[in-house]
């Protein structure tokens, strides 16, 4: 017989004391930015290196060249091993005058009746998702006395400035972390009632280019007319990116793009996403998207190009009439599907060359690249935890896809040769990285609960 009811029963019960566990964790300010936090950041590193040694892993940190990371192993033999990630580093809190209370003293509010949250930095990302896991994990062993699967906890320090040493790490340490599948709780909800998995990440290409046309700074009543205007060139070509219906021109960017299937384009149509409801938080009424899409296409399953910064020329108080010698911009795309990166970025800067005036030239800084990662909808450990989220919210769990990027999903699929399940119960209203972050007690709790469920699925 299950003893899954008995374990959901023991989370019920335990919530207030794995809310004190949390709050405990919050109150240490592991911000991972700024090196005067860095004995912080190793104390929230040890604070949950030793609640998982509680639990019965073998629990340790493992030095970088900048933050530990916490290493858990609980095997099972003759049971399937799953590797969770999480991390413990959060934002800075700035600007620290527009936080209602102190953001590394956790409070429980009411923000509508009904509706309590924990407020704090890093409530939502990532403590609060890693310990719906962690406390899973707890109240299952606690019931039944083991997991019912292997599992291996990686926690890291520096995600939050770039998880720069982790990729070595993972290559390092292959063997120790290998697994049949790794699992990530650094994401959200459809909606506060709606369960997701996040199936599928953009990849991304970041190019800064650099046009360049006469050898000085011109005035502009002199040379005006004649010379060659470097704002003007890179103007024209960023305009030229894309045309009237949303596409973007460059030749061959939409190589190794997939339509989505009748069945997850049903899905989406399901779930009612509209202009207003998506663009009206934000001031906004009208996509620019690629004309004939779904709206939940353009920002999850269609690639993107988008100009970060523009500059050139004389941008202080006043005037100068000056003709500028340069102009940059800071230009990124999403990816998905197939879509090679290093194709992308060869093709824009042939793109950018292509165009430009016989005086002109160009040159490129490339800032990252990374392909798309996509989850098969036919992979069991996604149906089986699509499955027991339905059961545990009453909802069918959404299959998505996320406009962002996650790095490290990249690195268990090219280094571990793994895939990623990605199951979070964040919000849109959880202020990630801003003043006032808060995580809803329903998703932490909740989230105990389908961490539960999901691992009971996966034994199978």
């Amino acid at each position: 017989m299950s003893k899954l009811p008995a374990v959901l029963a023991r989370l019920d019960a335990d919530l207030e004391a794995s809310l004190a566990r949390l709050s405990a964790w919050l109150e240490i300010p592991s911000i991972s930015t700024d090196s005067a936090y860095a004995a912080d950041s190793r104390r929230a590193a040890q604070w949950l290196r030793d609640d998982l040694a509680s639990l019965g892993f073998d629990a340790a940190l493992r030095e970088t060249a900048g933050q530990p990371v916490v290493l858990a192993h609980r095997p099972k033999p003759g049971a399937p091993h799953v590797l969770f990630y999480g991390h413990y580093d959060v934002q800075p809190v700035d600007p620290l005058a527009l936080w209602e209370s102190d953001p590394f003293k956790p409070v429980v509010k009411e923000i509508e009746p009904g509706r309590k949250v924990i407020v704090a930095r890093g409530a939502c990302d990532d403590k609060g998702q890693v310990m719906t896991f962690v406390e899973a994990m707890r109240a299952t062993i606690a019931e039944t006395g083991d997991l019912p699967v292997g599992v291996t906890i990686l926690v890291e320090g520096e995600e939050e400035s770039g998880s720069v040493n982790l990729p070595a790490f993972i290559r390092d340490n292959a063997a120790a972390l290998k697994a049949g599948l790794a699992l990530v709780c650094d994401t959200g909800m459809w909606d506060r009632q709606t369960p997701a998995i996040t199936a599928s990440l953009r990849g991304l290409v970041y190019q800064e280019v650099t046009i360049r046309c006469a050898d000085r700074d011109l005035h502009s009543g002199l040379f005006g007319g004649a010379a060659a205007n470097p704002i003007h060139v890179l103007s024209g070509i960023v305009a030229a990116l894309k045309d009237t219906d949303g596409r973007i021109t460059i030749p061959g960017f939409y190589d190794g793009v997939a339509e989505p299937s009748a069945e997850q384009k049903r899905d989406w149509e399901e779930l009612g996403l509209t202009e207003a409801e998506f663009l009206g938080q934000i001031g906004l009424k009208h996509s620019i998207g690629e004309t004939g899409r779904l709206l939940i296409e353009q920002i999850q399953s269609r690639p993107t190009c988008d100009v970060n910064g523009i500059w050139g020329g004389y941008t202080g108080e006043g005037t100068k009439t000056v003709i500028a010698a340069e102009a940059s911009a800071k230009i990124s795309f999403r990816l998905v599907g197939e879509q090679d990166p290093e194709r992308i970025a060869a093709a824009f800067q042939a793109f950018v060359r292509e165009r430009l005036p016989a005086d002109c030239t160009a040159t490129f800084i490339a800032h990252g690249a990374s392909p798309a990662i996509a989850v098969s909808q036919d992979l069991p450990a996604l149906q089986q935890a699509r499955t027991a989220l339905s059961e545990e919210w009453g909802r069918k769990a959404v299959a998505i896809g996320s406009g962002g990027s996650v790095p490290v999903v990249g690195d268990f699929k090219t280094l571990l040769g793994m895939d990623t399940l990605l199951v979070g119960f964040g919000l849109d209203d959880d202020r990630v990285h801003s003043p006032n972050e808060k995580y809803d007690l329903s998703s932490f709790h909740k989230g105990q609960r389908s961490w539960a469920r999901i691992l009971q699925a996966l034994a199978s």
